[in-house]
C-alpha cells in the first residue's frame, strides 16, 4: 500500500478509536442521570425521580444493547411512536459508528503487529500521532462553530443522519425531549469534546515518544584517510 494512503488510513483509524473511547462513558446511566439532575428533567417532564431513572435506564439499554424503546414504568409507554422510531434511527447511527470504531481498532492492531522492524513501528506511531492531532483540530473547529451557532450545528448534524421532520419534537408534550432536553445535549457535547481533546493530546504525546524510541538509530560511517 502506498505510504501516504497507509498513513492516512492509520491516522483516520486512530482518530475514530479515540473518539469512540471518549464517547463511551457518556452512554452510561450514571453520567446521564447526573446531567439530567443538572438540567432539571424531573421539573421538565413532571415525572418523579424513580420514574425518570427507570425510563432513562431502559432507553439507554435499548440504545446500546437493543430493544424496542417501549419502556412503561407508569403502565403506558413513555415514548410515543414517533419518538420510538427516532430512537431506532439513533441506534442505527450509533451501531454504524461503533462498527467503524471496532474495525479501526482491528486495523491498528494489525498495523502494529505487522510493523516488526523499527522503521515500520515508528511510521505507525507517527501516523497515530497525526490522527490524534487531526482530531484535535477538527474538534476545536467544530466546537467553535457549535459554541456560536449550536442550533445550526444541531440541525446540520441531524440532517446528515436523519430524514427531515423525524427529529423535531415538542418539549411541552414529547417525553423524549423532556428526558433529554437541548441543554442536556449541548453540555454533553461540550463534555465529549473536552474529553476527546484531552485523550487525543495524550495520545499524540505518547505516539511522538514511541515513534522517537522506535526509530532506527542512525548508522555512523567512518572513513580512513589515505596515506
Amino acid at each position: 500500500m502506498p505510504g501516504r494512503l497507509w498513513a492516512f488510513l492509520i491516522a483516520a483509524a486512530a482518530a475514530l478509536v479515540i473518539l469512540g473511547a471518549s464517547i463511551l462513558p457518556f452512554l452510561t446511566p450514571a453520567y446521564v442521570r447526573v446531567e439530567q439532575d443538572r438540567v432539571g428533567v424531573e421539573r421538565l417532564s413532571g415525572l418523579d425521580a424513580g420514574t425518570v431513572n427507570a425510563a432513562t435506564t431502559a432507553i439507554l439499554h435499548d440504545l446500546v444493547l437493543g430493544g424496542d424503546f417501549t419502556t412503561s414504568p407508569l403502565g403506558t409507554p413513555v415514548l410515543n411512536d414517533r419518538e420510538r422510531a427516532h430512537m431506532q434511527d439513533v441506534r442505527g447511527v450509533f451501531q454504524g459508528f461503533f462498527v467503524l470504531v471496532a474495525a479501526s481498532a482491528v486495523a491498528l492492531a494489525v498495523a502494529f503487529r505487522r510493523g516488526r522492524d523499527a522503521g515500520a513501528r515508528a511510521a505507525t506511531w507517527r501516523a497515530v500521532g497525526g490522527g490524534a492531532r487531526g482530531l484535535v483540530i477538527v474538534l476545536v473547529v467544530a466546537g467553535a462553530f457549535a459554541t456560536f451557532a449550536f442550533d445550526a450545528a444541531f440541525e446540520v448534524f441531524h440532517r446528515l443522519f436523519f430524514s427531515a421532520g423525524s427529529y423535531t419534537f415538542d418539549p411541552r408534550t414529547d417525553r423524549l425531549v423532556q428526558l433529554f432536553p437541548e441543554q442536556f445535549w449541548s453540555e454533553t457535547a461540550i463534555a465529549v469534546g473536552v474529553v476527546s481533546i484531552a485523550v487525543a493530546l495524550l495520545t499524540a504525546w505518547q505516539a511522538s515518544r514511541r515513534a522517537a524510541s522506535a526509530a532506527p538509530a542512525p548508522v555512523l560511517t567512518t572513513s580512513r584517510a589515505g596515506s
